[in-house]
């Protein structure tokens, strides 16, 4: 059920790291008929153009040569009609798999703490958003790029639930991981994440805040989209 023939509002996705955020942006974009952005995908991007040159690695991390190889690093979203959503793009090469290993989620946060970084990926968002009737997710969307989204939502669960997601996400894949890797990741990731001076991960404080730790990912997605339609509604 599409409601394109209504007013198309900004849907905001906020929240911790492996809350299953993307998951539920996709899903109602596609019931929506919305664009769906993924603005994680977009700083993992960065992250592996920064480990594919050498700029970031357990000992070092060459901030300003980061900042300067900047405007070298071009990236686009492809819509994927078989998987149903837009895959990413790296100086036009698909690094979809690529930007989802746990080596990346280890360097994101640090990446995604650069200011220039961030303001450049702001930049790019807003222009995805001029249209509307788009469904974004991330760590500072309802709080930076668009604190004028007519609904925002703020997604949690326990760091041990989204460790257990994040690690059964990765088996599947075949990575070579630990609980306690995934666990002591997404540990790093939140307190990163939410201690950066620059536009840290914060709940608007007009955002619906969703606890998925008991939940179904059915329960989740029609509480949510009940939401959406009441907002679309109301627009």
């Amino acid at each position: 059920m599409i409601l394109s023939n209504l007013s198309k509002i900004i849907i905001a996705i906020d929240g911790y790291s492996s809350t299953g955020k993307s998951t539920i942006a996709k899903q109602l974009a596609k019931v929506l008929g919305y664009v769906y952005v993924d603005t994680g995908a977009m700083y993992r991007a960065v992250t592996l153009y920064a480990m594919q040159h050498d700029l970031i690695s357990r000992d070092e991390f060459l901030k300003e040569k980061l900042i300067e190889s900047l405007p070298d690093i071009q990236l686009q979203f492809h819509f994927n009609a078989e998987k149903g959503f837009a895959e990413i793009y790296l100086n036009g090469k698909n690094v979809e798999e690529k930007i989802r290993t746990l080596e990346v989620s280890n360097y994101v946060s640090q990446v995604a703490a650069v200011p220039e970084v961030r303001k450049k990926q702001v930049e790019q968002q807003h222009k995805f958003g001029k249209e509307k009737g788009i469904v974004m997710d991330g760590r500072d969307i309802g709080t930076v790029v668009f604190p004028e989204a007519e609904l925002k939502l703020f997604m949690t669960a326990s760091a041990e639930t989204r460790a257990q997601r994040r690690y059964d996400e990765l088996k599947q894949k075949g990575e070579k991981v630990t609980f306690d890797e995934v666990l002591e990741n997404v540990k790093s990731r939140d307190h990163i994440d939410s201690t950066r001076k620059d536009s840290p991960l914060l709940q608007a404080t007009d955002a619906v805040v969703i606890d998925n730790s008991e939940m179904s990912l059915d329960e989740q997605f029609e509480k949510i989209l009940a939401l959406a339609k009441k907002a679309i509604e109301n627009a």
